[in-house]
């Protein structure tokens, strides 16, 4: 029973401050890093004590019966985004990417600021993508990139859209990879 307690039981780091409108239904992060808001759709406590943050299964406004059963869903999705808040506002956060295959390269421009990124991948042209404000992208070798920010899902998001210019292959592994990725390779047809 404890550990169903404890998991909508969230600790709150020493760097961060937590503040809490409950009349706007606001909760609000302030870490090294960043300050990031969230609107709530469900009630939380916040123990200066024991400096952790509660969800509770109470809603801010009156529910169906029916609803009464997502309330579940929706407590463990608000305690997933209270976590990643916490991260987001006191750790700079990153995504590695690399390419693999003869001739695929990426590069930094160097005009509009090093913000935006040229890919070589085999096709007949070149793939440019910009990098957005909140996040910073370096080539550490011409097959190697790292995106680093302050969001997940920004982050997640732009490696997933340099990823889709082109993703591995299965026969001989030729793409773009995220770093701990490994693909299970197919044998090809025999003659």
């Amino acid at each position: 029973m404890s550990n169903q307690i404890d998991k909508y039981n969230i600790k709150i780091p020493k760097d961060v401050s937590v503040i809490y409108s409950e009349k706007k239904k606001l909760l609000t992060f302030s870490g090294p890093l960043k300050t990031k808001s969230m609107k709530l759709k469900i009630k939380v406590y916040i123990d200066q004590l024991k400096n952790s943050i509660s969800v509770s299964p109470l809603t801010f406004y009156q529910i169906s019966n029916k609803e009464k059963k997502k309330i579940k869903a929706l407590r463990n999705t608000t305690v997933a985004q209270i976590e990643h808040m916490l991260i987001e506002s006191s750790i700079l956060l990153y995504q590695k990417l690399k390419i693999n295959g003869v001739g695929y390269r990426a590069e930094m421009g160097e005009n509009f600021a090093k913000r935006l990124l040229t890919l070589k991948l085999g096709y007949s042209h070149l793939v440019y993508i910009k990098t957005p404000k909140d996040l910073t992208m370096d080539c550490f070798t011409k097959t190697k990139l790292c995106i680093f920010g302050n969001s997940y899902n920004n982050i997640s998001s732009l490696a997933a859209l340099i990823r889709a210019n082109k993703t591995p292959e299965p026969y001989k592994g030729k793409g773009i990879l995220y770093e701990d990725e490994i693909i299970t390779l197919k044998e090809g047809k025999k003659i």
